[in-house]
């Protein structure tokens, strides 16, 4: 088991500096996983730590050891990319072992590995087939069993599921939370733009936006209790609803919020710790499945589009300044483009932030 640290880690390409001193512990065994829009630096940040990028100042240590001037081959990683890059020439065996060979392991403990391997990732009937004649997800997985038969410390995985379609995807995410829970003591490391992938299979989230790291935690907090409006817009699907607001008087109930465009509509939220100045501009956040038919405040709306998806209907509507949101509702079958509706909610599920966009408690 492996811990990677990451202290004061900042990347330069020339004068533009892409990453901005990041400090980072990830435990023995975790699954962690680098999310954030594209261009937010977090593919740069795994090539980091790979050693396929230097890096400009601070340190990136794995286990005990400063790894900054290590040989990527040395750091004792192992990468699956988004292309698959399987020799078309190879069968899946020998694709498997490779990386083996090349460094001059015997046949049978090369053998004994990629059967381990392919155990693991259900590929034992696949062995004799070459790539052509393998699906988009069993050639990640095999790229996956590369990966496993080198037996790393550290499991680098840079968007491997960017190029499968929307239903290999989900099974291919079951694989990845399977293969995390067989290889229990190997510290894997993941990047995505994908919200959900980040959702189902992190132990711990690293949201990131032009190089900076804008909160770090488990799933379940990043959606319970973001820092600021970008991950509280980032995490969860759909994504929250934000409204503008105007911040009133504060007594010992709370804050009085009014909401822009929706004459007359105030809600006192209560906050504990800070307390903004009356007049100043806030933004109210209420999630699409926080709407509910009991809630105490009531938005009046006009649906624009009403999805029915068996289960649950997302109600695109639109309301107040022209605001736009969406309404996640589960006993909404009727509902069609046009009908003028309340939206409503309790305001104990409200987030509120300020005009820099950090969240007031």
């Amino acid at each position: 088991m492996t811990q990677v640290t990451l202290r004061g880690a900042l990347k330069r390409f020339g004068d533009v500096q892409v990453i901005h001193g990041v400090d980072l512990d990830i435990g023995d065994g975790e699954f962690c996983v680098f999310v954030g829009p594209s261009g937010c630096g977090k593919s740069t940040l795994l090539r980091m730590i790979a050693g396929l990028e230097d890096v400009t100042e601070g340190e990136i240590k794995i286990g005990d050891t400063v790894v900054n001037d290590v040989d990527p081959a040395a750091r004792g990683v192992a990468m699956v990319f988004q292309t698959y890059a399987l020799y078309p020439h190879m069968t899946v065996e020998e694709n498997m072992g490779f990386g083996l060979r090349m460094t001059g392991w015997p046949k049978g403990q090369i053998s004994e590995r990629v059967q381990k391997a392919a155990s693991i990732l259900q590929l034992e009937n696949l062995l004799k087939r070459k790539p052509k004649a393998l699906s988009g997800g069993q050639r990640q997985r095999v790229a996956i069993g590369r990966a496993i038969v080198r037996d790393p410390k550290v499991f680098l995985f840079d968007e491997p599921l960017s190029n499968l379609d929307a239903e290999l995807r989900v099974a291919m995410r079951v694989e990845i939370a399977r293969l995390h829970h067989e290889l229990s003591t190997a510290t894997m490391i993941y990047v995505t733009h994908d919200q959900i992938e980040a959702m189902t299979l992190a132990d711990k989230i690293v949201v990131l936006r032009d190089g900076l790291v804008e909160q770090v935690g488990s799933p379940l907090n990043l959606y319970d209790n973001p820092d600021n409006q970008f991950v509280a817009g980032f995490i969860g699907s759909p994504r929250m609803n934000f409204f503008a607001a105007k911040a009133g008087e504060t007594s010992g109930e709370g804050t009085v919020v009014s909401l822009n465009g929706f004459d007359g509509i105030q809600v006192t939220v209560p906050l504990k710790e800070q307390r903004p100045a009356p007049g100043s501009p806030l933004m109210l956040g209420i999630r699409p499945e926080h709407f509910s038919g009991a809630g105490a405040v009531s938005l009046p709306v006009v649906v624009e589009v009403a999805e029915h998806l068996g289960g649950a209907s997302l109600i695109h509507a639109k309301g107040g300044q022209g605001d736009t949101m969406v309404i996640q509702s589960d006993s909404s079958r009727s509902v069609k483009a046009g009908d003028s509706i309340a939206a409503r909610f309790d305001v104990g599920r409200v987030f509120l932030f300020d005009a820099e966009e950090q969240r007031l408690r």
